[in-house]
């Protein structure tokens, strides 16, 4: 009678085992590598390489991929939007914060119910005490917007019909 024979095949090596996945993902691997070499040609890989390596050149690296007038326009924006928020208080950011927060969650809600209003339900809510708080800061918002646009183009003339409207 016949003895079985021992043999177990030989695991595949490392670089057989790559070669298998490589043949797999040809097509995603191309892919990858066009991505790459547009990363590489517009300075994002090197940015990135600098902040991994704890940002050593960084502001040098960013500073040449913001180079040009759209990169000096962002610069002065980020500038004037810092100089701007540095006034905001702090309590008063959170409060309209939260609730602005508190404001998306009932529209996605409103939204998701598939809810419309019509003319009676809208001066229905008019008498709601949440709408008219929330009414009274977007015209104090409007209102201070206002004057400070008129103090910025030196406008300190009434408007037309002004009076009415503070009566």
């Amino acid at each position: 009678m016949a003895k079985p024979l021992d043999y177990a095949p030989r695991p595949p090596t490392p670089q057989e085992r790559l070669q298998g996945e490589v043949e797999d993902s040809t097509e995603a691997l191309l892919e990858g590598l066009t991505l790459l070499r547009a990363l590489h040609d517009h300075g994002v890989l090197d940015v990135l390489g600098k902040t991994v390596r704890g940002g050593e050149g960084l502001s040098a690296a960013l500073l040449h991929q913001l180079g040009g007038a759209g990169g000096t326009t962002l610069l002065r924006n980020v500038a004037e939007l810092g100089k701007t928020l540095g006034t905001l208080d702090p309590r008063e950011v959170g409060l309209l914060g939260h609730a602005l927060t508190t404001g998306l969650n009932e529209g996605a809600r409103h939204v998701a119910a598939g809810r419309g209003l019509g003319l009676g339900e809208v001066l229905a809510l008019l008498k709601d005490r949440d709408v008219q708080v929330a009414l009274g800061a977007i015209f104090a918002l409007l209102k201070g917007m206002g004057r400070a646009l008129r103090g910025a183009e030196g406008d300190t003339a009434p408007v037309p019909n002004q009076t009415e409207v503070n009566r």
